[in-house]
């Protein structure tokens, strides 16, 4: 009887790779969340096309760094002409128009309300998996994908009835919402593809800093920066984007991968806290509502992939 009694009042053991795990996880949405905030501090003088010139890189560099230590660069010596192909369209769709979109819709909306918008591509890799992969739609997963929708609607209508958007926003919500179904695909696409992460991000931004490389070539001109914006890029690149990625896949490595992907959705979350104290945007109460929709709305798609 004690026995019993001491298994029911004893507290659940945490190991130190699971309290790690939600170290790695915290930080990451501490560096992916900062996101909007510096881009829109960094488009004041750029437009999105070079900032993702900059970020793509810094990015590609930094993750070149990680793979270097990781000893994991002669798995180069065995890629084939497919694999760079996959790389290729893999990272336009997922890197050079994601980046695109997320910045280019930064010069024209809130940050609130861009990174609020862009965060509803997991509900887009619930859609395009019944497109591309012919998973089973069901009841639940509509149920999850209505609420991402009703969402948006409260976000960029800001909580008042009937068709109300800020018309000045249009553009941004647009581009908000193409990198989200962008980066929806890449998400779905990436599952039939089975390369070292860091690798293959690496390639990503390589082949992205090629594309952007050749419009500014054509169509504008690589701008001089100044140290401000230096930093602001390299935290982009470099730590939204590079270091970003080593917390989040050390965080899958140690901790509970669905324990993860729901901590995760403290990002959006995290970004309110940036944009209001360093922006001085206002949060809107329909902000906040929205994002509770999109965020429930996913958990549900997530609970209904798990079982």
């Amino acid at each position: 009887m004690n026995d019993i009694e001491g298994v029911l009042n004893s507290k659940p053991v945490v190991s130190s790779k699971e309290r790690l795990a939600y170290v790695f996880v915290i930080l990451t949405s501490l560096l992916w969340g900062s996101s909007a905030t510096v881009g829109k501090i960094v488009l004041k003088d750029l437009n999105n096309f070079q900032v993702l010139f900059y970020i793509s890189f810094i990015a590609f560099i930094s993750l070149f760094i990680i793979s270097w230590k990781r000893k994991r660069l002669n798995e180069v010596r065995h890629y084939t002409k497919k694999d760079y192909f996959n790389f290729a369209y893999m990272g336009f769709l997922g890197v050079f128009l994601y980046d695109i979109f997320f910045y280019g819709a930064l010069m024209y909306a809130p940050a609130q309300e861009v990174f609020i918008v862009n965060y509803t591509w997991p509900v887009w890799v619930g859609i395009f998996s019944c497109v591309l992969l012919k998973e089973k739609f069901s009841l639940k997963k509509g149920i999850a994908i209505g609420m991402g929708f009703l969402g948006i609607y409260l976000v960029v209508s800001r909580g008042k009835m009937g068709i109300s958007i800020q018309a000045e926003n249009i553009k941004g919500y647009v581009m908000a919402l193409m990198g989200a179904v962008c980066y929806g695909v890449f998400s779905v696409l990436g599952k039939k593809h089975n390369y070292d992460k860091f690798l293959s991000m690496m390639f990503y931004y390589a082949f992205t800093f090629i594309y952007i490389s050749i419009y500014l070539w054509i169509f504008y001109y690589i701008p001089a920066i100044n140290f401000k914006e230096l930093l602001g890029l390299i935290w982009i690149g470099a730590f939204s984007g590079g270091i970003a990625s080593v917390f989040w896949f050390l965080a899958l490595k140690y901790g509970d991968t669905f324990k993860m992907s729901n901590m995760i959705f403290l990002t959006p979350f995290i970004s309110l806290i940036y944009t209001h104290f360093i922006l001085d945007e206002r949060i809107y109460v329909s902000s906040f509502i929205g994002l509770l929709f999109i965020t429930s709305g996913i958990l549900v798609e997530k609970l209904v992939t798990k079982g």
